[in-house]
């Protein structure tokens, strides 16, 4: 289990074990409360995530729903110690997409589909200011480091070698074209993408203009993949403005999965990728040399 999770993305995963023993065991919520002689309202928070829960409770609920099975109750037990363990970026302040840093950090794998900007995991320093400073107006000095700290520090298990997850990610073309920063902070930014989709963990696929329409013209979206250790899951993350939308349901997943499957079919494969992003790297280079150009 990893050390720097979400304690409200470790509950509800607990939760979501703990409500899918009790359906296994055919029991109402009510039935269990009164075998434990507490409310039932206090086993709906348990199972939705919205209350912790010590690790000997835990035990109870194995014993009365019947698991035997010492490597799974210990996995729950060890999940509950660790659902109040601070991540790390609760010293950061206020961060607006604390709970999605959570799952982030916990996910084995992440699919992407991004329309307008290069993703916070594979964006420079420079680029990742530029994009922050441009598109919060309001953000003050103070807010504005803190996001690009957060930001950063988020990469470091992207680019880790030792622990990294499977990222993949679909650009819309319009990402590589909006020049962000200035032609040459974009420039290195598309040659460091080009860097990190070499990597074997990461993949990066161009969605070019002309495919036309795609399942992607609604908005970017990504689909977050767990290690089925305790309760094996997904969830869809929706970002907006002023906030997040997170879809856990599974005819949700399955239609966001479709939706990414079609995307990766028709976009780019990686090596003409690189090339694309080459090309427009080289663009970017030979217009800011143009005469009468900044």
């Amino acid at each position: 289990m990893a050390v720097n999770g979400n304690p409200t993305v470790r509950r509800r995963r607990l939760g979501a074990e703990l409500r899918r023993l009790r359906l296994a065991r055919g029991m109402t919520s009510t039935q269990v409360a009164e075998r434990l002689l507490i409310s039932q309202p206090k086993i709906s928070h348990l199972e939705n995530g919205r209350r912790t829960i010590k690790p000997r409770d835990v035990r109870d609920l194995c014993g009365l729903y019947g698991v035997t099975d010492p490597q799974v109750v210990d996995a729950l037990m060890r999940l509950a110690a660790e659902a109040d363990r601070q991540g790390w970026w609760v010293a950061c302040g206020e961060v607006p997409y604390a709970v999605y840093i959570g799952l982030e950090t916990e996910a084995s794998s992440i699919r992407s589909y991004e329309p307008l900007v290069i993703p916070g995991l594979l964006q420079t320093p420079a680029y990742a200011r530029a994009v922050i400073e441009e598109t919060i107006p309001l953000a003050t000095v103070e807010q504005i480091a803190t996001r690009l700290e957060v930001r950063l520090r988020r990469q470091h298990r992207a680019h880790h070698p030792a622990r990294p997850f499977r990222l993949w990610v679909v650009l819309d073309e319009s990402a590589l074209r909006r020049v962000v920063g200035g032609p040459e902070i974009m420039r290195e930014q598309l040659e460091f993408l080009n860097h990190l989709g070499a990597q074997p963990h990461i993949t990066v696929q161009v969605l070019p203009h002309d495919v036309g329409a795609h399942p992607g013209v609604s908005g970017q979206f990504s689909i977050l993949h767990f290690e089925a250790d305790v309760a094996g899951a997904a969830t869809v993350y929706l970002e907006r403005f002023t906030s997040d939308l997170y879809l856990e349901k599974r005819s949700d997943v399955r239609h966001f999965s479709a939706m990414y499957d079609h995307l990766q079919a028709q976009a780019l494969n990686p090596d003409s990728t690189r090339r694309f992003i080459s090309g427009a790297a080289e663009e970017l280079l030979a217009s800011a040399s143009l005469p009468g150009r900044p």
